[in-house]
């Protein structure tokens, strides 16, 4: 095998298929990523079993053939070679090394035989349909904050993504919870997904096509199975395990009955939550919102540090209400609003409060309050 190609193309190609590559691995082979140039094509296959990735770039080939090599070395020895070089490499079947050359440096890999190497089968494709590339990123900008990391409640560990909606109007929705706080953010439901199972995308695959979404003009095309799901964004193709499991029914805790509006200036709010809550606990990270009308005032107090409150103009017109939020959570959710304004519904002090967008109505949040 001998491949000749560009530093800055095969860089691009090796950050994308690395990522997925465990660092710590007891399998070997997994440690490695497949190399394989025939035509005037060069591949790169890498997986952890749970999601493989694969990558095709132009390159000069003659003769080709396949090999496996270790990725994150085989990265890193890119990364530091000179802007604008020529790479060449050299594979002989007889001997177990990928010998690399560039300028006047020279690196021999050890490799492992390709026939070691596994393959995610995917199965038969029961839907395909395809998003707008910006459409998905939001998707996942706007929720991914929210995946729980608690591994016991393995099926919260991912975004839900669905049909939702009436038959007039159909969406394609994405919702992650934590049990703490929920994001729900929906568009139009794409030709071919109707009829499509609820499926719960992975936290690692999620941030792996939101790595991979580098155009937003572009169009990605999305296929599933029953266990698994595809995306083809560009020359690269994702293929992912889905979480064997149930999400519980979100809808329950989106509360509707919510009468006490209270309208912040977002921006602004943020900043007061965030000056605040510096004294509140490191655990916790309690905040204290007194709402009455026309102003909010902020407050955090710690017995260690001391106290903090800061008032802001609002637009509240209900009963006056006293309520406590992670301080944390709450950044989260404003950092997700896209206008100059957030809303806030509540109810009480003890019930979930429902956040929305002023600016996109098609996305909305929910926040367990605390006692404070």
């Amino acid at each position: 095998m001998r491949v000749v190609l560009e530093r800055s193309n095969l860089l691009k190609s090796l950050s994308h298929v690395h990522r997925v590559v465990e660092r710590r691995n007891t399998i070997p082979i997994l440690a490695n990523v497949l190399v394989r140039a025939e035509g005037s094509k060069l591949s790169f296959k890498a997986t952890d079993l749970d999601l493989e990735i694969t990558e095709t770039i132009a390159a000069e080939v003659s003769p080709g053939g396949s090999t496996t090599v270790p990725a994150h070395m085989f990265y890193e020895i890119v990364r530091k070679l000179p802007e604008g070089t020529q790479v060449v490499l050299e594979g002989s079947g007889d001997r177990a090394v990928l010998a690399l050359k560039a300028g006047r440096s020279r690196f021999t890999l050890q490799t492992l035989p390709e026939n070691d190497f596994p393959d995610l089968a995917a199965g038969e494709m029961t839907h395909s349909f395809t998003v707008a590339a910006a459409d998905l990123k939001r998707l996942i900008d706007k929720t991914q904050f929210a995946i729980s990391t608690e591994e016991t409640r393995y099926y919260l560990n991912g975004i839900y993504l669905h049909a939702a909606g009436s038959n007039k109007a159909q969406t394609l929705r994405a919702v992650a919870t934590d049990g703490h706080r929920l994001a729900q953010v929906e568009l139009p439901l794409p030709k071919g997904a109707a009829g499509m199972p609820g499926i719960i995308v992975p936290r690692k695959t999620v941030g792996e096509v939101q790595r991979l979404i580098e155009d937003n003009e572009s169009e990605i095309a999305i296929e599933l199975s029953q266990g698994k799901i595809r995306f083809t964004i560009g020359d690269v193709v994702l293929t992912s395990k889905l979480i064997d499991g149930t999400f519980p029914d979100y809808e329950r805790v989106i509360p509707t009955g919510n009468d006490k509006v209270l309208n912040v200036p977002c921006k602004e709010f943020a900043h007061a939550v965030d000056r605040v809550s510096t004294i509140s606990t490191e655990k916790s990270r309690a905040i204290k919102l007194a709402v009455a009308k026309g102003v909010v005032t902020l407050s955090a107090t710690s017995p260690d540090a001391g106290s903090a409150t800061e008032e802001i103009e609002v637009e509240y017109k209900a009963a006056a209400l006293e309520i406590g939020f992670n301080s944390r959570y709450l950044l989260d959710i404003t950092e997700q609003i896209a206008g100059a304004e957030a809303r806030f519904l509540m109810a009480d002090a003890g019930s979930p409060t429902l956040v929305r967008d002023g600016a996109d109505e098609s996305a909305l949040y929910v926040l367990m309050p605390m006692r404070v």
